[in-house]
């Protein structure tokens, strides 16, 4: 029945639609940039289609990226970069570890929060994998981990720099489904954390199980002195959080003026206490930009690809094709599910956000689930294809940094896996999980 309807839906859509796509997966595997090929196959569908006239095309461009939230991303950006670079990382590790110290299994712990910690500020999970992973690998080798097993640990750990508000995902996901970001942000605090706790748990259970890192056995006062002592010596490092977190919820700053308040915040710490000087700024600058540089591309050439196949219909084709499978509400998510975990294991998010919310997300209305429950399911879900074997990003990132196999990563990464998927069923089926924290008008 399933393939039947794949047949009914080519021929409805044609090669129109089905030679972009082709020469869109072409390109990707023969390693082109992503922005190039998403750029070459909207173009593509849009002269055969024509959907959109060529001389709208420029315009549609510009108007993708003319968003004042979309200001907010480059701002998070270099937010990250600025606390690598000051050594305000390094004082939440310390912290970090002296919250965790007392169980067996510490540092692992450790630095799980501290992923989720960089999140907190930065908003994308590569940043942190990149940040977390140079400062904790070899320590956790020295604690007893095997290599593959740290790098696995920090590749799940950082894919709560997009689960954790602020989020660069959920900003894009909010300017293509047109929902306030601030209350994606509030929607996503329970879910991720849940997913930082599923980490915690897996890290736990597989270090008791072979006994990897010892420590603990510290008396109530002994942990209290550590944890002060670290307090003392790094509290001016939550300052950022801090401000990043209030001004947002307490409705006092927009996302992007949060985001311009931590850049300033963290830049005036730095040189409080000496460990930013003028020199640093070209090459900071310079670092943040070309993150920044990969992100607006594929935003913009995402847009006018995705008003290609809104105006092909291949969103309500899409619907269809899928409530003919099943009308069972459960089945669809599933469905849905595994279409996204499939597509984080091989793109990066944003393409993903803007091509893939405007198609799922009328399947997510025919079932009557709400746009902000929707957007915390396609985020998660596309934060674990990030460790999903065998292309998930962040276990490319780690693996970059530290030389270890791939594949050695990947099979390490599977009981993350395992664990983060319960939790984004959970969010799926659970619809209090997402709009516990909303005022009433979004419940």
């Amino acid at each position: 029945m399933m393939w039947q309807t794949l047949q009914d839906q080519a021929i409805i859509l044609g090669w129109d639609f089905y030679v972009p796509v082709i020469v869109f997966i072409i390109l990707i595997t023969l390693a082109v940039p992503v922005w190039a090929a998403i750029g070459a196959a909207a173009m593509l569908m849009l002269v055969m289609s024509g959907a959109l006239p060529l001389s709208l095309v420029g315009e549609s461009l510009f108007q993708g990226i003319d968003h004042f939230a979309l200001t907010a991303v480059p701002l998070f950006i270099l937010t990250g970069d600025v606390l690598v670079r000051t050594g305000l990382s390094k004082k939440f590790l310390d912290v970090a570890e002296a919250i965790t110290c007392w169980a067996r299994g510490g540092f692992g712990s450790a630095t799980v929060l501290v992923c989720g910690m960089f999140a907190a500020i930065s908003g994308s999970d590569a940043a942190g994998a990149a940040a977390v992973g140079r400062m904790t690998i070899d320590r956790l080798v020295e604690s007893g981990y095997p290599r593959p097993y740290a790098c696995a640990l920090v590749a799940a750990g950082a894919t709560t720099g997009i689960l954790i508000p602020p989020s660069i995902a959920y900003i894009i996901i909010g300017l293509v489904l047109g929902i306030n970001v601030s209350i994606l942000f509030l929607a996503a605090v329970i879910p991720g954390l849940l997913i930082l706790l599923s980490i915690l748990l897996t890290n736990v259970i597989i270090n008791r199980r072979h006994a990897y890192e010892g420590g603990g056995m510290l008396t109530w006062g002994e942990w209290g002195g550590n944890l002060w002592a670290s307090l003392k010596s790094g509290w001016y490092a939550f300052i950022v959080p801090g401000v990043i977190f209030y001004g947002i919820f307490s409705g006092r700053l927009t996302p992007t003026e949060a985001g311009a308040v931590a850049v300033v915040t963290t830049i005036a710490i730095g040189f409080i206490i000496g460990t930013l000087k003028f020199s640093d700024f070209p090459a900071m600058l310079v670092s943040s930009a070309k993150v920044n540089g990969v992100i607006l591309p594929i935003i913009a050439f995402s847009l006018p690809l995705a008003q290609a196949l809104a105006i092909m219909g291949v969103p309500q084709g899409f619907v269809a094709a899928a409530t003919s499978v099943s009308d069972e509400p459960w089945v669809l998510i599933l469905m849905m599910i595994l279409i996204l975990i499939a597509a984080g294991c091989v793109m990066e998010t944003t393409p993903n956000i803007v091509i893939l919310a405007p198609i799922l997300f009328p399947l997510a209305q025919s079932i009557e689930m709400n746009e902000i429950q929707f957007s915390v399911m396609m985020i998660t879900a596309l934060g674990v294809g990030f460790i999903t074997p065998p292309l998930g990003l962040n276990l490319f990132v780690v693996s970059g940094i530290t030389g270890e196999s791939i594949l050695k990563i990947a099979a390490r990464a599977v009981p993350f896996v395992g664990f983060m998927l319960i939790v984004t069923l959970m969010i799926a089926y659970i619809p209090w999980i997402s709009t516990a924290l909303l005022p009433e008008i979004y419940q």
